[in-house]
Protein backbone atom coordinates (compact mmCIF):
# COMPACT_ATOMS: atom_id res chain seq x y z
CA UNK A 1 0.00 0.00 0.00
CA UNK A 2 1.50 3.48 -0.44
CA UNK A 3 0.38 7.16 0.70
CA UNK A 4 0.08 10.33 -2.01
CA UNK A 5 1.89 13.41 -0.54
CA UNK A 6 1.78 17.24 -1.96
CA UNK A 7 4.20 19.70 -1.11
CA UNK A 8 3.09 23.67 -1.13
CA UNK A 9 5.33 26.04 -2.66
CA UNK A 10 8.92 26.29 -0.92
CA UNK A 11 8.59 22.51 0.70
CA UNK A 12 8.95 21.67 -3.00
CA UNK A 13 12.75 22.75 -3.31
CA UNK A 14 13.19 19.64 -0.35
CA UNK A 15 12.86 17.07 -2.90
CA UNK A 16 14.90 17.08 -5.83
CA UNK A 17 12.43 16.11 -8.99
CA UNK A 18 9.26 17.11 -7.11
CA UNK A 19 6.15 17.09 -9.62
CA UNK A 20 3.74 19.26 -8.27
CA UNK A 21 1.15 18.36 -10.71
CA UNK A 22 1.57 14.57 -9.59
CA UNK A 23 2.91 14.86 -5.68
CA UNK A 24 4.26 11.81 -4.50
CA UNK A 25 3.90 8.55 -4.03
CA UNK A 26 5.60 6.46 -0.91
CA UNK A 27 5.19 3.07 0.01
CA UNK A 28 3.33 2.97 3.59
CA UNK A 29 3.24 -0.68 4.82
CA UNK A 30 2.27 0.15 8.92
CA UNK A 31 1.11 3.82 10.32
CA UNK A 32 3.89 6.53 10.81
CA UNK A 33 3.30 9.88 11.72
CA UNK A 34 3.07 13.04 9.68
CA UNK A 35 6.91 13.64 11.34
CA UNK A 36 8.32 10.39 9.66
CA UNK A 37 6.76 10.99 6.60
CA UNK A 38 8.44 14.54 6.53
CA UNK A 39 11.93 13.31 7.69
CA UNK A 40 11.75 10.27 5.25
CA UNK A 41 11.10 12.82 2.24
CA UNK A 42 13.79 15.19 3.39
CA UNK A 43 11.69 18.17 5.09
CA UNK A 44 12.55 20.66 7.50
CA UNK A 45 10.16 20.08 10.49
CA UNK A 46 10.51 24.27 10.79
CA UNK A 47 9.53 24.68 7.71
CA UNK A 48 5.98 22.55 7.87
CA UNK A 49 3.73 25.31 9.37
CA UNK A 50 0.21 22.83 7.98
CA UNK A 51 -0.46 19.27 7.35
CA UNK A 52 -3.55 18.09 5.80
CA UNK A 53 -4.51 14.55 6.21
CA UNK A 54 -7.24 13.48 3.64
CA UNK A 55 -8.08 16.93 3.58
CA UNK A 56 -8.44 17.75 7.17
CA UNK A 57 -6.18 19.71 9.32
CA UNK A 58 -4.10 17.71 11.21
CA UNK A 59 -0.49 17.78 13.67
CA UNK A 60 2.72 16.64 13.03
CA UNK A 61 1.80 14.01 15.66
CA UNK A 62 -0.79 12.14 13.97
CA UNK A 63 -0.83 9.25 12.46
CA UNK A 64 -0.92 8.20 8.60
CA UNK A 65 -2.00 4.97 7.42
CA UNK A 66 -1.79 3.46 4.18
CA UNK A 67 -4.15 5.07 1.47
CA UNK A 68 -4.13 8.22 3.08
CA UNK A 69 -3.46 11.40 1.75
CA UNK A 70 -0.88 14.06 3.28
CA UNK A 71 0.14 17.72 2.40
CA UNK A 72 2.03 19.63 3.88
CA UNK A 73 2.59 23.45 3.87
CA UNK A 74 4.67 26.02 4.73
CA UNK A 75 4.13 29.70 6.80
CA UNK A 76 2.52 31.56 4.60
CA UNK A 77 3.31 35.21 4.72
CA UNK A 78 1.22 38.29 2.95
CA UNK A 79 0.42 41.73 2.98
Amino acid sequence: MSIHIKLSTTLRQSVPGYNPVAGITLPLEEPATATQVALRLGLPLQDIKLVMINGRQASLDATIRPNDQIAFFPPVGGG
